[in-house]
């Protein structure tokens, strides 16, 4: 007979530790019965659970027969190795294929069936002491050790690989910390516990099931914290299962046939409100998940969807720029045959020059549009910031634009305030680019009437809002403001197009009725050097046929 003192903490140890290692495989389990890496949890549930049971049982005082068999049923506890490293290869959806199986579970057999043998020995030996029965470690019991630290040395560096190679997915690496943590915690615990023993006696090893405790209890955190599985699902299966548990007890103290019937139907609609709640639940759940799916593969096509313009706006830079050297030739040698340089030419040949010469001239427009365009939206776009006068600008461009307008028999007026304006810091060249583009569109869309160009200063900027509106009653943060406007008397614009005039490749519907030549990019690139200004643009129209007012604000005080 093998006596041993029974302490009271081996009852709150061991029996709460089992009852709570089933019930946690159990319902994750239940959570999603198809998942991998859920059947490997109520594997390692059920090792903890019978593990726990067999040394819960082995305290007791048994013949010498029986406590020898419980003590090589405890070596089950060496499964969890393997199974944790198929708990992390199916959580990081890593493929096991079939030689990788081999050497996971080859290293085990020996053991198994030499602890079972007449050679069991070799692993450990048991002996009586007076009443106590002592396991001493044999030859190969380090062989224990030796398979722990190489196992869990392979958990780890597969949770490092993949949290290495998953920079960019902030979920993926919060689960594996709180894996590693959970793990960790138990497999530290558990060596602990043995080499304490060697100094505090048996009695240490009652403190082994809290390590499955707290091994539960992290990764009731990570299910909680990071839907490492579905938890509200598991939380009302728990719930209806005590609630039924709860209620059949209570047919064991029922005193009378009647009370027992009324529990029974009690018991009997729990089970039907229990299935349909875990059921609703279930799909909830499913729908969430199938949300989720939609939502991870909407954004990958975006992502891919960025490479792709990311490309195509190096290819537009790259193409622009090997297009426009030779269109620049083309139209230099025109301009220089039409103003005599290689001798006199007929009639016939100015004609052909001059279309030639227009069309490179627009063709030259278009390549450095585009290249704009590359340059905004890869962040290439240099700025050369310095002081200027406004005033002076605007002239020039008025001098620039009197001959087209009165080819045209329209007006162009020019209206600056009394009190000069005063010289802000800007981009000399790029503000005078987006002003002579309104100028040039408000003559190409204008019919008859004419232009009108104003400066003046204004105390507040005003704030325009995402479709490109004047919100009402706020005021700019920049302070005061130089207000540049072209006004015309053309086609107009209808309230429902003005949102999109400032995008990449928007024209009016009625535009292609007078120029056919735009490309919708002017505007764009206007939007983007007022706004590298902390300047804006906008556009006010009173609608179709009723002429427009394009506008750009930049700050008196520079801002950097």
């Amino acid at each position: 007979m093998c006596i041993a003192e029974i302490s009271n903490l081996l009852y709150y140890a061991y029996l709460p530790t089992i009852f709570l290692g089933m019930f946690f495989g159990v319902f994750i389990y239940l959570s999603n019965k198809k998942e991998p890496v859920n059947k490997i949890l109520v594997l390692i549930s059920i090792v903890f659970s019978f593990y726990a049971t067999v040394d819960f049982m082995s305290w007791f005082n048994s013949p010498f027969s029986v406590y020898e068999f419980f003590s090589k049923l405890l070596i089950i506890i060496i499964i969890l190795l393997p199974l944790l490293l198929y708990f992390a290869y199916y959580l990081l959806k890593i493929s096991i294929s079939p030689i990788k199986h081999f050497f996971i579970w080859i290293p085990f057999v020996p053991l198994f069936l030499l602890n079972f043998s007449k050679y069991s020995y070799l692993l450990f030996s048991i002996k009586k002491v007076g009443d106590n029965c002592i396991v001493h470690e044999e030859v190969l019991y380090p062989y224990f050790y030796v398979l722990g630290l190489a196992y869990f040395s392979w958990f780890i560096l597969i949770l490092f690989k993949k949290y290495k190679n998953s920079a960019n997915d902030l979920m993926i690496k919060n689960r594996i910390k709180i894996v590693m943590l959970a793990v960790s915690v138990l497999v530290v615990w558990f060596i602990l516990l043995i080499q304490l023993q060697n100094y505090f006696g048996d009695n240490t090893l009652l403190f082994i099931p809290f390590g499955m405790v707290m091994f539960i209890g992290i990764l009731a955190y990570a299910i909680v914290k990071y839907s490492l599985f579905h938890v509200k699902l598991i939380a009302t299966q728990a719930l209806v299962f005590a609630l039924v548990v709860l209620i059949g007890s209570q047919l064991f103290f029922a005193n009378s046939v009647t009370n027992q019937i009324l529990i029974l139907i009690t018991l009997m609609i729990s089970l039907g409100f229990g299935y349909m709640l875990v059921k609703s639940v279930k799909q909830e759940v499913e729908r969430k998940e199938e949300l989720q799916l939609m939502a991870d593969k909407l954004a990958t096509a975006n992502d891919q969807l960025r490479k792709l313009d990311n490309a195509k706006t190096e290819f537009i830079s790259i193409a622009s720029h090997q297009l426009r050297t030779p269109v620049t030739a083309i139209k230099g040698f025109a301009s220089l045959l039409l103003e005599g340089s290689y001798g006199e030419i007929n009639d016939g040949a100015r004609g052909a020059l001059e279309k030639m010469y227009s069309s490179s001239e627009r063709l030259v427009n278009l390549i450095e549009d585009l290249l704009n365009v590359s340059r905004i939206e890869s962040g290439r776009m240099q700025f050369a910031f310095e002081k200027a006068s406004v005033e002076k600008l605007i002239k020039e461009l008025n001098d620039n634009f009197i001959l087209i307008a009165k080819a045209k028999k329209f007006y162009l007026d020019l209206k600056l305030p009394e009190v000069p304006l005063p010289e802000i810091v800007m981009d000399y060249t790029k503000i005078r680019e987006l002003t002579s583009n309104f100028i040039d569109n408000a003559l190409k869309y204008t019919e008859k009437g004419g232009v009108t160009v104003k400066a003046e200063l204004k105390d507040d900027g005003v704030v325009i809002d995402e479709n490109g509106f004047v919100i009402e009653g706020k005021k700019s943060e920049f302070g005061k403001m130089i207000r540049i406007t072209v006004s015309d008397t053309g086609i107009g614009i209808p309230r429902e197009e003005i949102p999109y005039l400032f995008k990449k490749f928007s024209r009016g519907k009625d535009v292609s009725r007078l120029h056919v030549g735009g490309t919708g990019l002017g505007l764009y690139v206007g939007k983007a050097i007022a706004e590298a200004h902390h300047g804006q643009v906008w556009v006010e129209s009173d609608g179709a046929g009723l002429g427009s007012r394009f506008i750009i604000e930049i700050p008196v005080e520079h801002v950097e």
